[in-house]
């Protein structure tokens, strides 16, 4: 799947879970919903890379001598990155079904 078709499934699928949330918090996370699409995309390039080449060079003539790819180093900070704003989105998610079921208490 190319990144651009790839950017758009998680990008729809991030703004259909935050559908529901007001305005004004799904306002506040629009950026991080589009940079949660972009990181997943880029990795899921970095990846198809990475199944062929590996995340490790090996030296050609002393097996015991590698380093890490550039793909690779990036891959693994697009990951953590990617995490953290995940994290951030299911904190602003959370929060929103806590201010509902706080609003449900009143009716019991």
């Amino acid at each position: 799947m190319p990144k651009s078709a790839e950017y758009q499934k998680e990008f729809e699928k991030l703004t259909e879970i935050f559908k529901d949330v007001e305005d004004s918090k799904r306002k506040l996370v629009e950026g991080l919903i589009a940079d949660a699409a972009f990181l997943k995309s880029e990795n899921h390039a970095l990846k198809q890379v990475l199944d062929k080449t590996g995340m490790v060079k090996f030296h050609p003539n002393d097996s015991t001598l590698s380093k890490k790819t550039a793909a690779a180093d990036q891959y693994l900070k697009n990951v953590n990155t990617y995490s953290t704003v995940i994290k951030t989105l299911n904190g602003v998610l959370n929060k929103n079904i806590l201010d509902d079921d706080e609003d449900l208490s009143e009716y019991e």
